[in-house]
C-alpha cells in the first residue's frame, strides 16, 4: 500500500462520480457492452482512481472505483481492478499532463481493429473532426492511430506502447486488435472529447471501405 500521500476521500468520491457519469454516457452509446472497457482518472501525484473489474459500466457506483498507485497496485482496498490497468498507469507515469485514460469497446472500434491489424496503423487524413484531438488546428494534418496486436501478457504490450509513445509522435490513443480503443486526455472531458472523435473517424474510414469495396 502506497503511504506517500494520505488518501483525500472527498476527492476520491468526486473523481470516483465523475468517472461514473461519464461510463454512463459510453454506455448509453453502446461502446461498453457487457462488463467491458476500464476508466480511470488521475488522483494526485502517486495514485489514480479505476474501475474495478467486471462491473457494469452503466451502473457504476463509488463502490466500483478503487485507488491504485501508478504502478497498478490497489491502495486500502482489497478490490482487483482490471488486468489491463499497467496500460492506464502507463500513460500517467509518462506524461504528468495526463488525467484521464478512457478504454472503449465499440463495434466501429473493435472491426476496425481487425481491419487494420496486418497494416498495423490507421492513418486518418484531411477530416474537419481531426481538430477535436487537442493541439491540432487544421484538417489540414495526418494522424497516425496505432494497432497493437492483443497479448495477454500486459508486459509486452505495455513495452510496445512504450516503445511508440517513445517515437514522439502527437498521441492521442491507440487501438488493440479485436478489442478496443485507448484515448487520454488533460481531464476526462477532453479524454471523453478524444474517444468521440475518434469513433466518428473510424466510422467514416470503415464507410469508405465498404463504399469503395
Amino acid at each position: 500500500m502506497s503511504t506517500r500521500e494520505a488518501p483525500d476521500t472527498d476527492h476520491f468520491n468526486a473523481c470516483a462520480d465523475a468517472l461514473a457519469a461519464a461510463a454512463r454516457i459510453l454506455s448509453a452509446r453502446g461502446w461498453t457492452p457487457a462488463t467491458s472497457s476500464n476508466f480511470s482518472a488521475r488522483l494526485d501525484r502517486h495514485h489514480a482512481v479505476i474501475t474495478v473489474s467486471g462491473r457494469d459500466k452503466g451502473a457504476l457506483g463509488r463502490d466500483d472505483l478503487m485507488r491504485v498507485d501508478l504502478d497498478g497496485h490497489p491502495v486500502g482496498t482489497g478490490l482487483k481492478s482490471s488486468a489491463e490497468t499497467p496500460l492506464h498507469t502507463q500513460m500517467y507515469r509518462r506524461d504528468a499532463d495526463i488525467g484521464c485514460v478512457l478504454h472503449t469497446h465499440s463495434h466501429n472500434q473493435t472491426v476496425a481493429s481487425r481491419l487494420f491489424a496486418e497494416a498495423g496503423v490507421i492513418r486518418l487524413a484531411g477530416y474537419e473532426l481531426l481538430k477535436a484531438l487537442a493541439g491540432n488546428t487544421t484538417h489540414q494534418t495526418t494522424v497516425d492511430l496505432p494497432v497493437f496486436a492483443n497479448s495477454q501478457h500486459m508486459p509486452d504490450l505495455v513495452a510496445e506502447v512504450d516503445a511508440w509513445l517513445a517515437g514522439g509522435a502527437p498521441a492521442w490513443g491507440y487501438l488493440i486488435e479485436g478489442h478496443g480503443l485507448y484515448a487520454w486526455g488533460r481531464d476526462i472531458a477532453e479524454a471523453m472529447r478524444h474517444i468521440e472523435a475518434f469513433e466518428f473517424l473510424l466510422g467514416c474510414e470503415l464507410d469508405l471501405r465498404r463504399l469503395q469495396a
